[in-house]
């Protein structure tokens, strides 16, 4: 699709060039009975359009890398001056100011040079790269031009050379033709919520990576994955989140069935970017070929020394015995969380996994609150709440977590909900209706409520009020340590809190354990951290944690463990756990270092 296009209802039929090639680009059919088709299509190229003239740095995603971090990169990827570089194909897909491209570029020159190979026709298919805002595109691209010009091409083949080479588009929707040896660069960092919906909607139709939550360099990585060739490698530098997150599982998959990971670098808390960011970014070289080990180095001094020394232990075909870089064998299974840090707490954790069943297969079920779209009308003051006894529950909040214990404020929330399951009818509870009625306005403006009219009054979740008489831990999603909190039986958990309950397990006991830092253990090896070393105690997060079945512990054991919650002795604690799980001194080390500051 070219973005130059413009495009209106009344011009439609048009047949120039550009047109018809965004038609084709899009897979948009030409005609007078393809009108629905057109308006959609016209709405992509002006919203793409838009982004391409008007769109500021930040609305750009666009962040700028080092010179020592680029060169480190094409350094691990073999994009080096000692290779056939005008053999190779390269793709730039957000080229920017050129911070990859340049440097890129000055290394093709230089193996071009050593083999006399500086003509159109011997670079003319060694590079792609793509940048969609228009006035970054033209400045680097005089860039581009004046350095080949440097280099001694004649200018009129510098010419050709940028427009064979240099595409004005949307990379996730411009047409490319595969094959490449190698795709680098840094994608931009984009949530979804900064994309026009209309934009947002056709790149949902074209890559399936865009799964829950994915910001927009999850379907560049992908697209860019497809573009390879078989032994081709990928060298980003981005966002980690995706490789433990929710929203990257589909794209795990793709790299767990098809490609490898063979290097990752953590790059959290170093200058790898010319600014600040929040980011949590990290390299990655995935290469399409499959492999059993990958090589992870953590936090680099960016000096180009210590870089080069680092490139040659992580490329190496053997690592070096003095080598810091750790390699890690089947990284990518499935969709699963990649795991690339605390190798000792990895062997732990593993062991586990093959040892005891996982949580919800050992008689627990974990869960969250109820979320209800509009807080302030579902939720308020128990006792003042005007509906029937029977449709409010009394409610217990993140605020009520204090020091390891619940401390009820006296909130409670509206339950639409009967017995069964379903919403009850309001002609039978007058309060009830008349209580919402008086809220209509923002309990029918949400979204759950505007896709089901005739629903209008059901919170987000549904709520289970058997749930709130059912003793239960609580757990805030946010931590930096496990907060294993014990509820007896008398609330109902608000959204942010998940719960464990069990049918097995005493649930006494259930806390012991998770408060002697298992919960930590496989939390910190599964999320992603927040800001301030902070876990996400999430559900997705929790149900991977292994514990015995209640049947196959001792009696003896039972009775300590149930025991904690009064007495907080930690040295009992911690024998009972060794026994329980078979630990020995350096296990409960580990164990003990993600305890502190769990007790509950």
């Amino acid at each position: 699709m070219s973005s130059t296009v413009r495009c209106a209802l009344s011009d439609w039929r048009n047949t120039d060039e550009e047109t018809s090639a965004a038609q084709a680009r899009l897979g948009t059919p030409s005609g007078p009975s393809n009108t629905p088709a057109l308006h959609s299509f016209c709405a992509v190229i002006q919203a793409v359009e838009k982004l391409a003239t008007q769109a500021g740095i930040e609305e750009r995603g666009a962040i700028f890398t080092r010179r020592e971090v680029v060169d480190f990169i094409l350094d691990i990827s073999g994009y080096k001056e000692s290779a056939p570089l005008f053999d190779y194909r390269l793709l730039e897909p957000s080229f920017g100011d050129g911070d990859f491209l340049i440097p890129a570029l000055d290394r093709l020159i230089q193996a071009a040079h050593l083999q006399d190979k500086l003509s159109f026709q011997d670079l003319g298919n060694a590079i792609c790269a793509v940048e969609l805002h228009r006035k970054t595109f033209e400045k680097t691209r005089n860039l581009v031009a004046h350095k080949l010009v440097e280099s001694g091409i004649e200018p009129a083949d510098a010419d050709r050379l940028c427009n064979a080479w240099m595409i004005q588009d949307d990379f996730l929707l411009t047409d490319l033709q595969s094959g490449f040896t190698h795709v680098l660069g840094n994608p931009p960092y984009l949530r979804q919520e900064s994309i026009p919906d209309v934009l947002m909607s056709e790149y949902r139709q074209r890559y399936r990576t865009i799964y829950d939550r994915a910001d927009i360099y999850v379907p560049f990585i992908e697209r860019s994955l497809g573009l390879l060739r078989q032994g081709g490698q990928l060298g980003f530098i981005c966002a980690d989140r995706w490789m433990k997150n929710k929203y990257g599982k589909k794209l795990r998959e793709i790299v767990s069935k098809s490609y490898s990971l063979k290097i990752y670098v953590d790059m959290v808390g170093t200058d790898a970017f010319h600014d600040d960011v929040s980011a949590y970014p990290a390299i990655t070289i995935i290469e399409r070929n499959p492999a059993d080990a990958t090589r992870v180095y953590a936090r680099p001094n960016i000096e180009p020394s210590f870089l080069a020394s680092l490139a040659a232990d992580l490329t190496a075909p053997q690592l070096p015995e003095a080598s810091k870089v750790r390699e890690i064998e089947k990284v990518a299974l499935n969709g699963e969380p990649w795991v690339l840090d605390s190798f000792d707490e990895l062997a732990l954790v593993r062991r586990l996994e093959a040892q005891f069943p996982a949580l919800e297969d050992a008689g627990c079920k974990v869960g969250i609150g109820v979320a209800t779209g509009a807080d302030k009308a579902f939720i308020g003051d128990f006792d003042s709440l005007d509906v029937e006894p029977s449709r409010k529950l009394p409610l217990v909040m993140t605020r009520d977590i204090l020091d390891g214990h619940v401390a009820w404020r006296g909130k409670g929330i509206v339950n639409p909900f009967g017995d069964d399951g379903k919403l009850v009818d309001l002609e039978d509870f007058p309060k009830l209706r008349t209580y919402l009625g008086e809220h209509r306005e923002q309990i029918a403006g949400r979204h759950v409520a505007e896709k089901n009219p005739r629903d209008w009054y059901r919170t987000i979740d549904r709520i289970y009020p058997e749930l709130t008489y059912r003793e239960k831990l609580l757990i805030p999603d946010i931590k930096g340590d496990a907060s294993i909190v014990y509820e007896e039986g008398k609330l109902y958990p608000h959204h942010n809190l998940y719960y464990i309950i069990s049918s097995e397990w005493d649930v006494h006991a259930l806390q012991a354990v998770m408060c002697s830092g298992i919960a930590r253990l496989f939390v910190a090896l599964y999320c992603t951290r927040m800001r301030g070393g902070y876990l996400r105690f999430q559900a997705q997060y929790l149900r991977k944690i292994r514990i015995p079945r209640w049947s196959e512990v001792s009696s003896d054991l039972r009775d300590r463990l149930a025991a904690y919650a009064e007495t907080h002795d930690r040295h009992s604690l911690n024998e009972s756990v060794s026994k329980l799980y078979g630990f020995n001194a350096s296990d409960l080390a580990l164990i003990e270092g993600g305890a502190a500051g769990n007790e509950s």
